[in-house]
């Protein structure tokens, strides 16, 4: 079992920048993968950015260039520096890991980009 905990979400003029975080906790010996994914109003959940246990990332093509994803592997928490914001990155924003390819989700943690 895996528990995730986001902050740092929050409103931001359209230009700006905020950084996310996210603490894991629980029973595991190793976090495989950690990353964010978001959702906007009426659409469906969508990948952002992930980085497996040996650094290796993906990004959405909407998040290269502009947001950076982090880990902290001995405190088992990931960070999302999100910079260039825009009206269109708005929507709640969930952390994501897996675990020999169990995945938990975080409650989530909205982010509003005004124009």
């Amino acid at each position: 079992q895996v528990q995730l905990v986001e902050s740092g979400g929050g409103l931001v003029q359209a230009g700006g920048s905020l950084r996310l975080s996210c603490g894991a906790s629980g029973s595991f010996f190793r976090l495989d993968v950690m990353g964010w994914y978001r959702q906007a109003p009426g659409k469906q959940r969508e990948l952002v950015a992930t980085m497996t246990n040996i650094g290796r990332t993906t990004y959405a093509d909407s998040a290269k260039g502009r947001f950076t994803i982090s880990r902290d592997f001995v405190k088992n928490t990931a960070f999302l520096q999100m910079s260039s914001l825009k009206p269109e990155d708005t929507g709640v924003y969930y952390c994501y890991a897996e675990v020999r390819a169990f995945g938990s989700w975080g409650q989530g943690t909205q982010v509003t980009v005004s124009s």
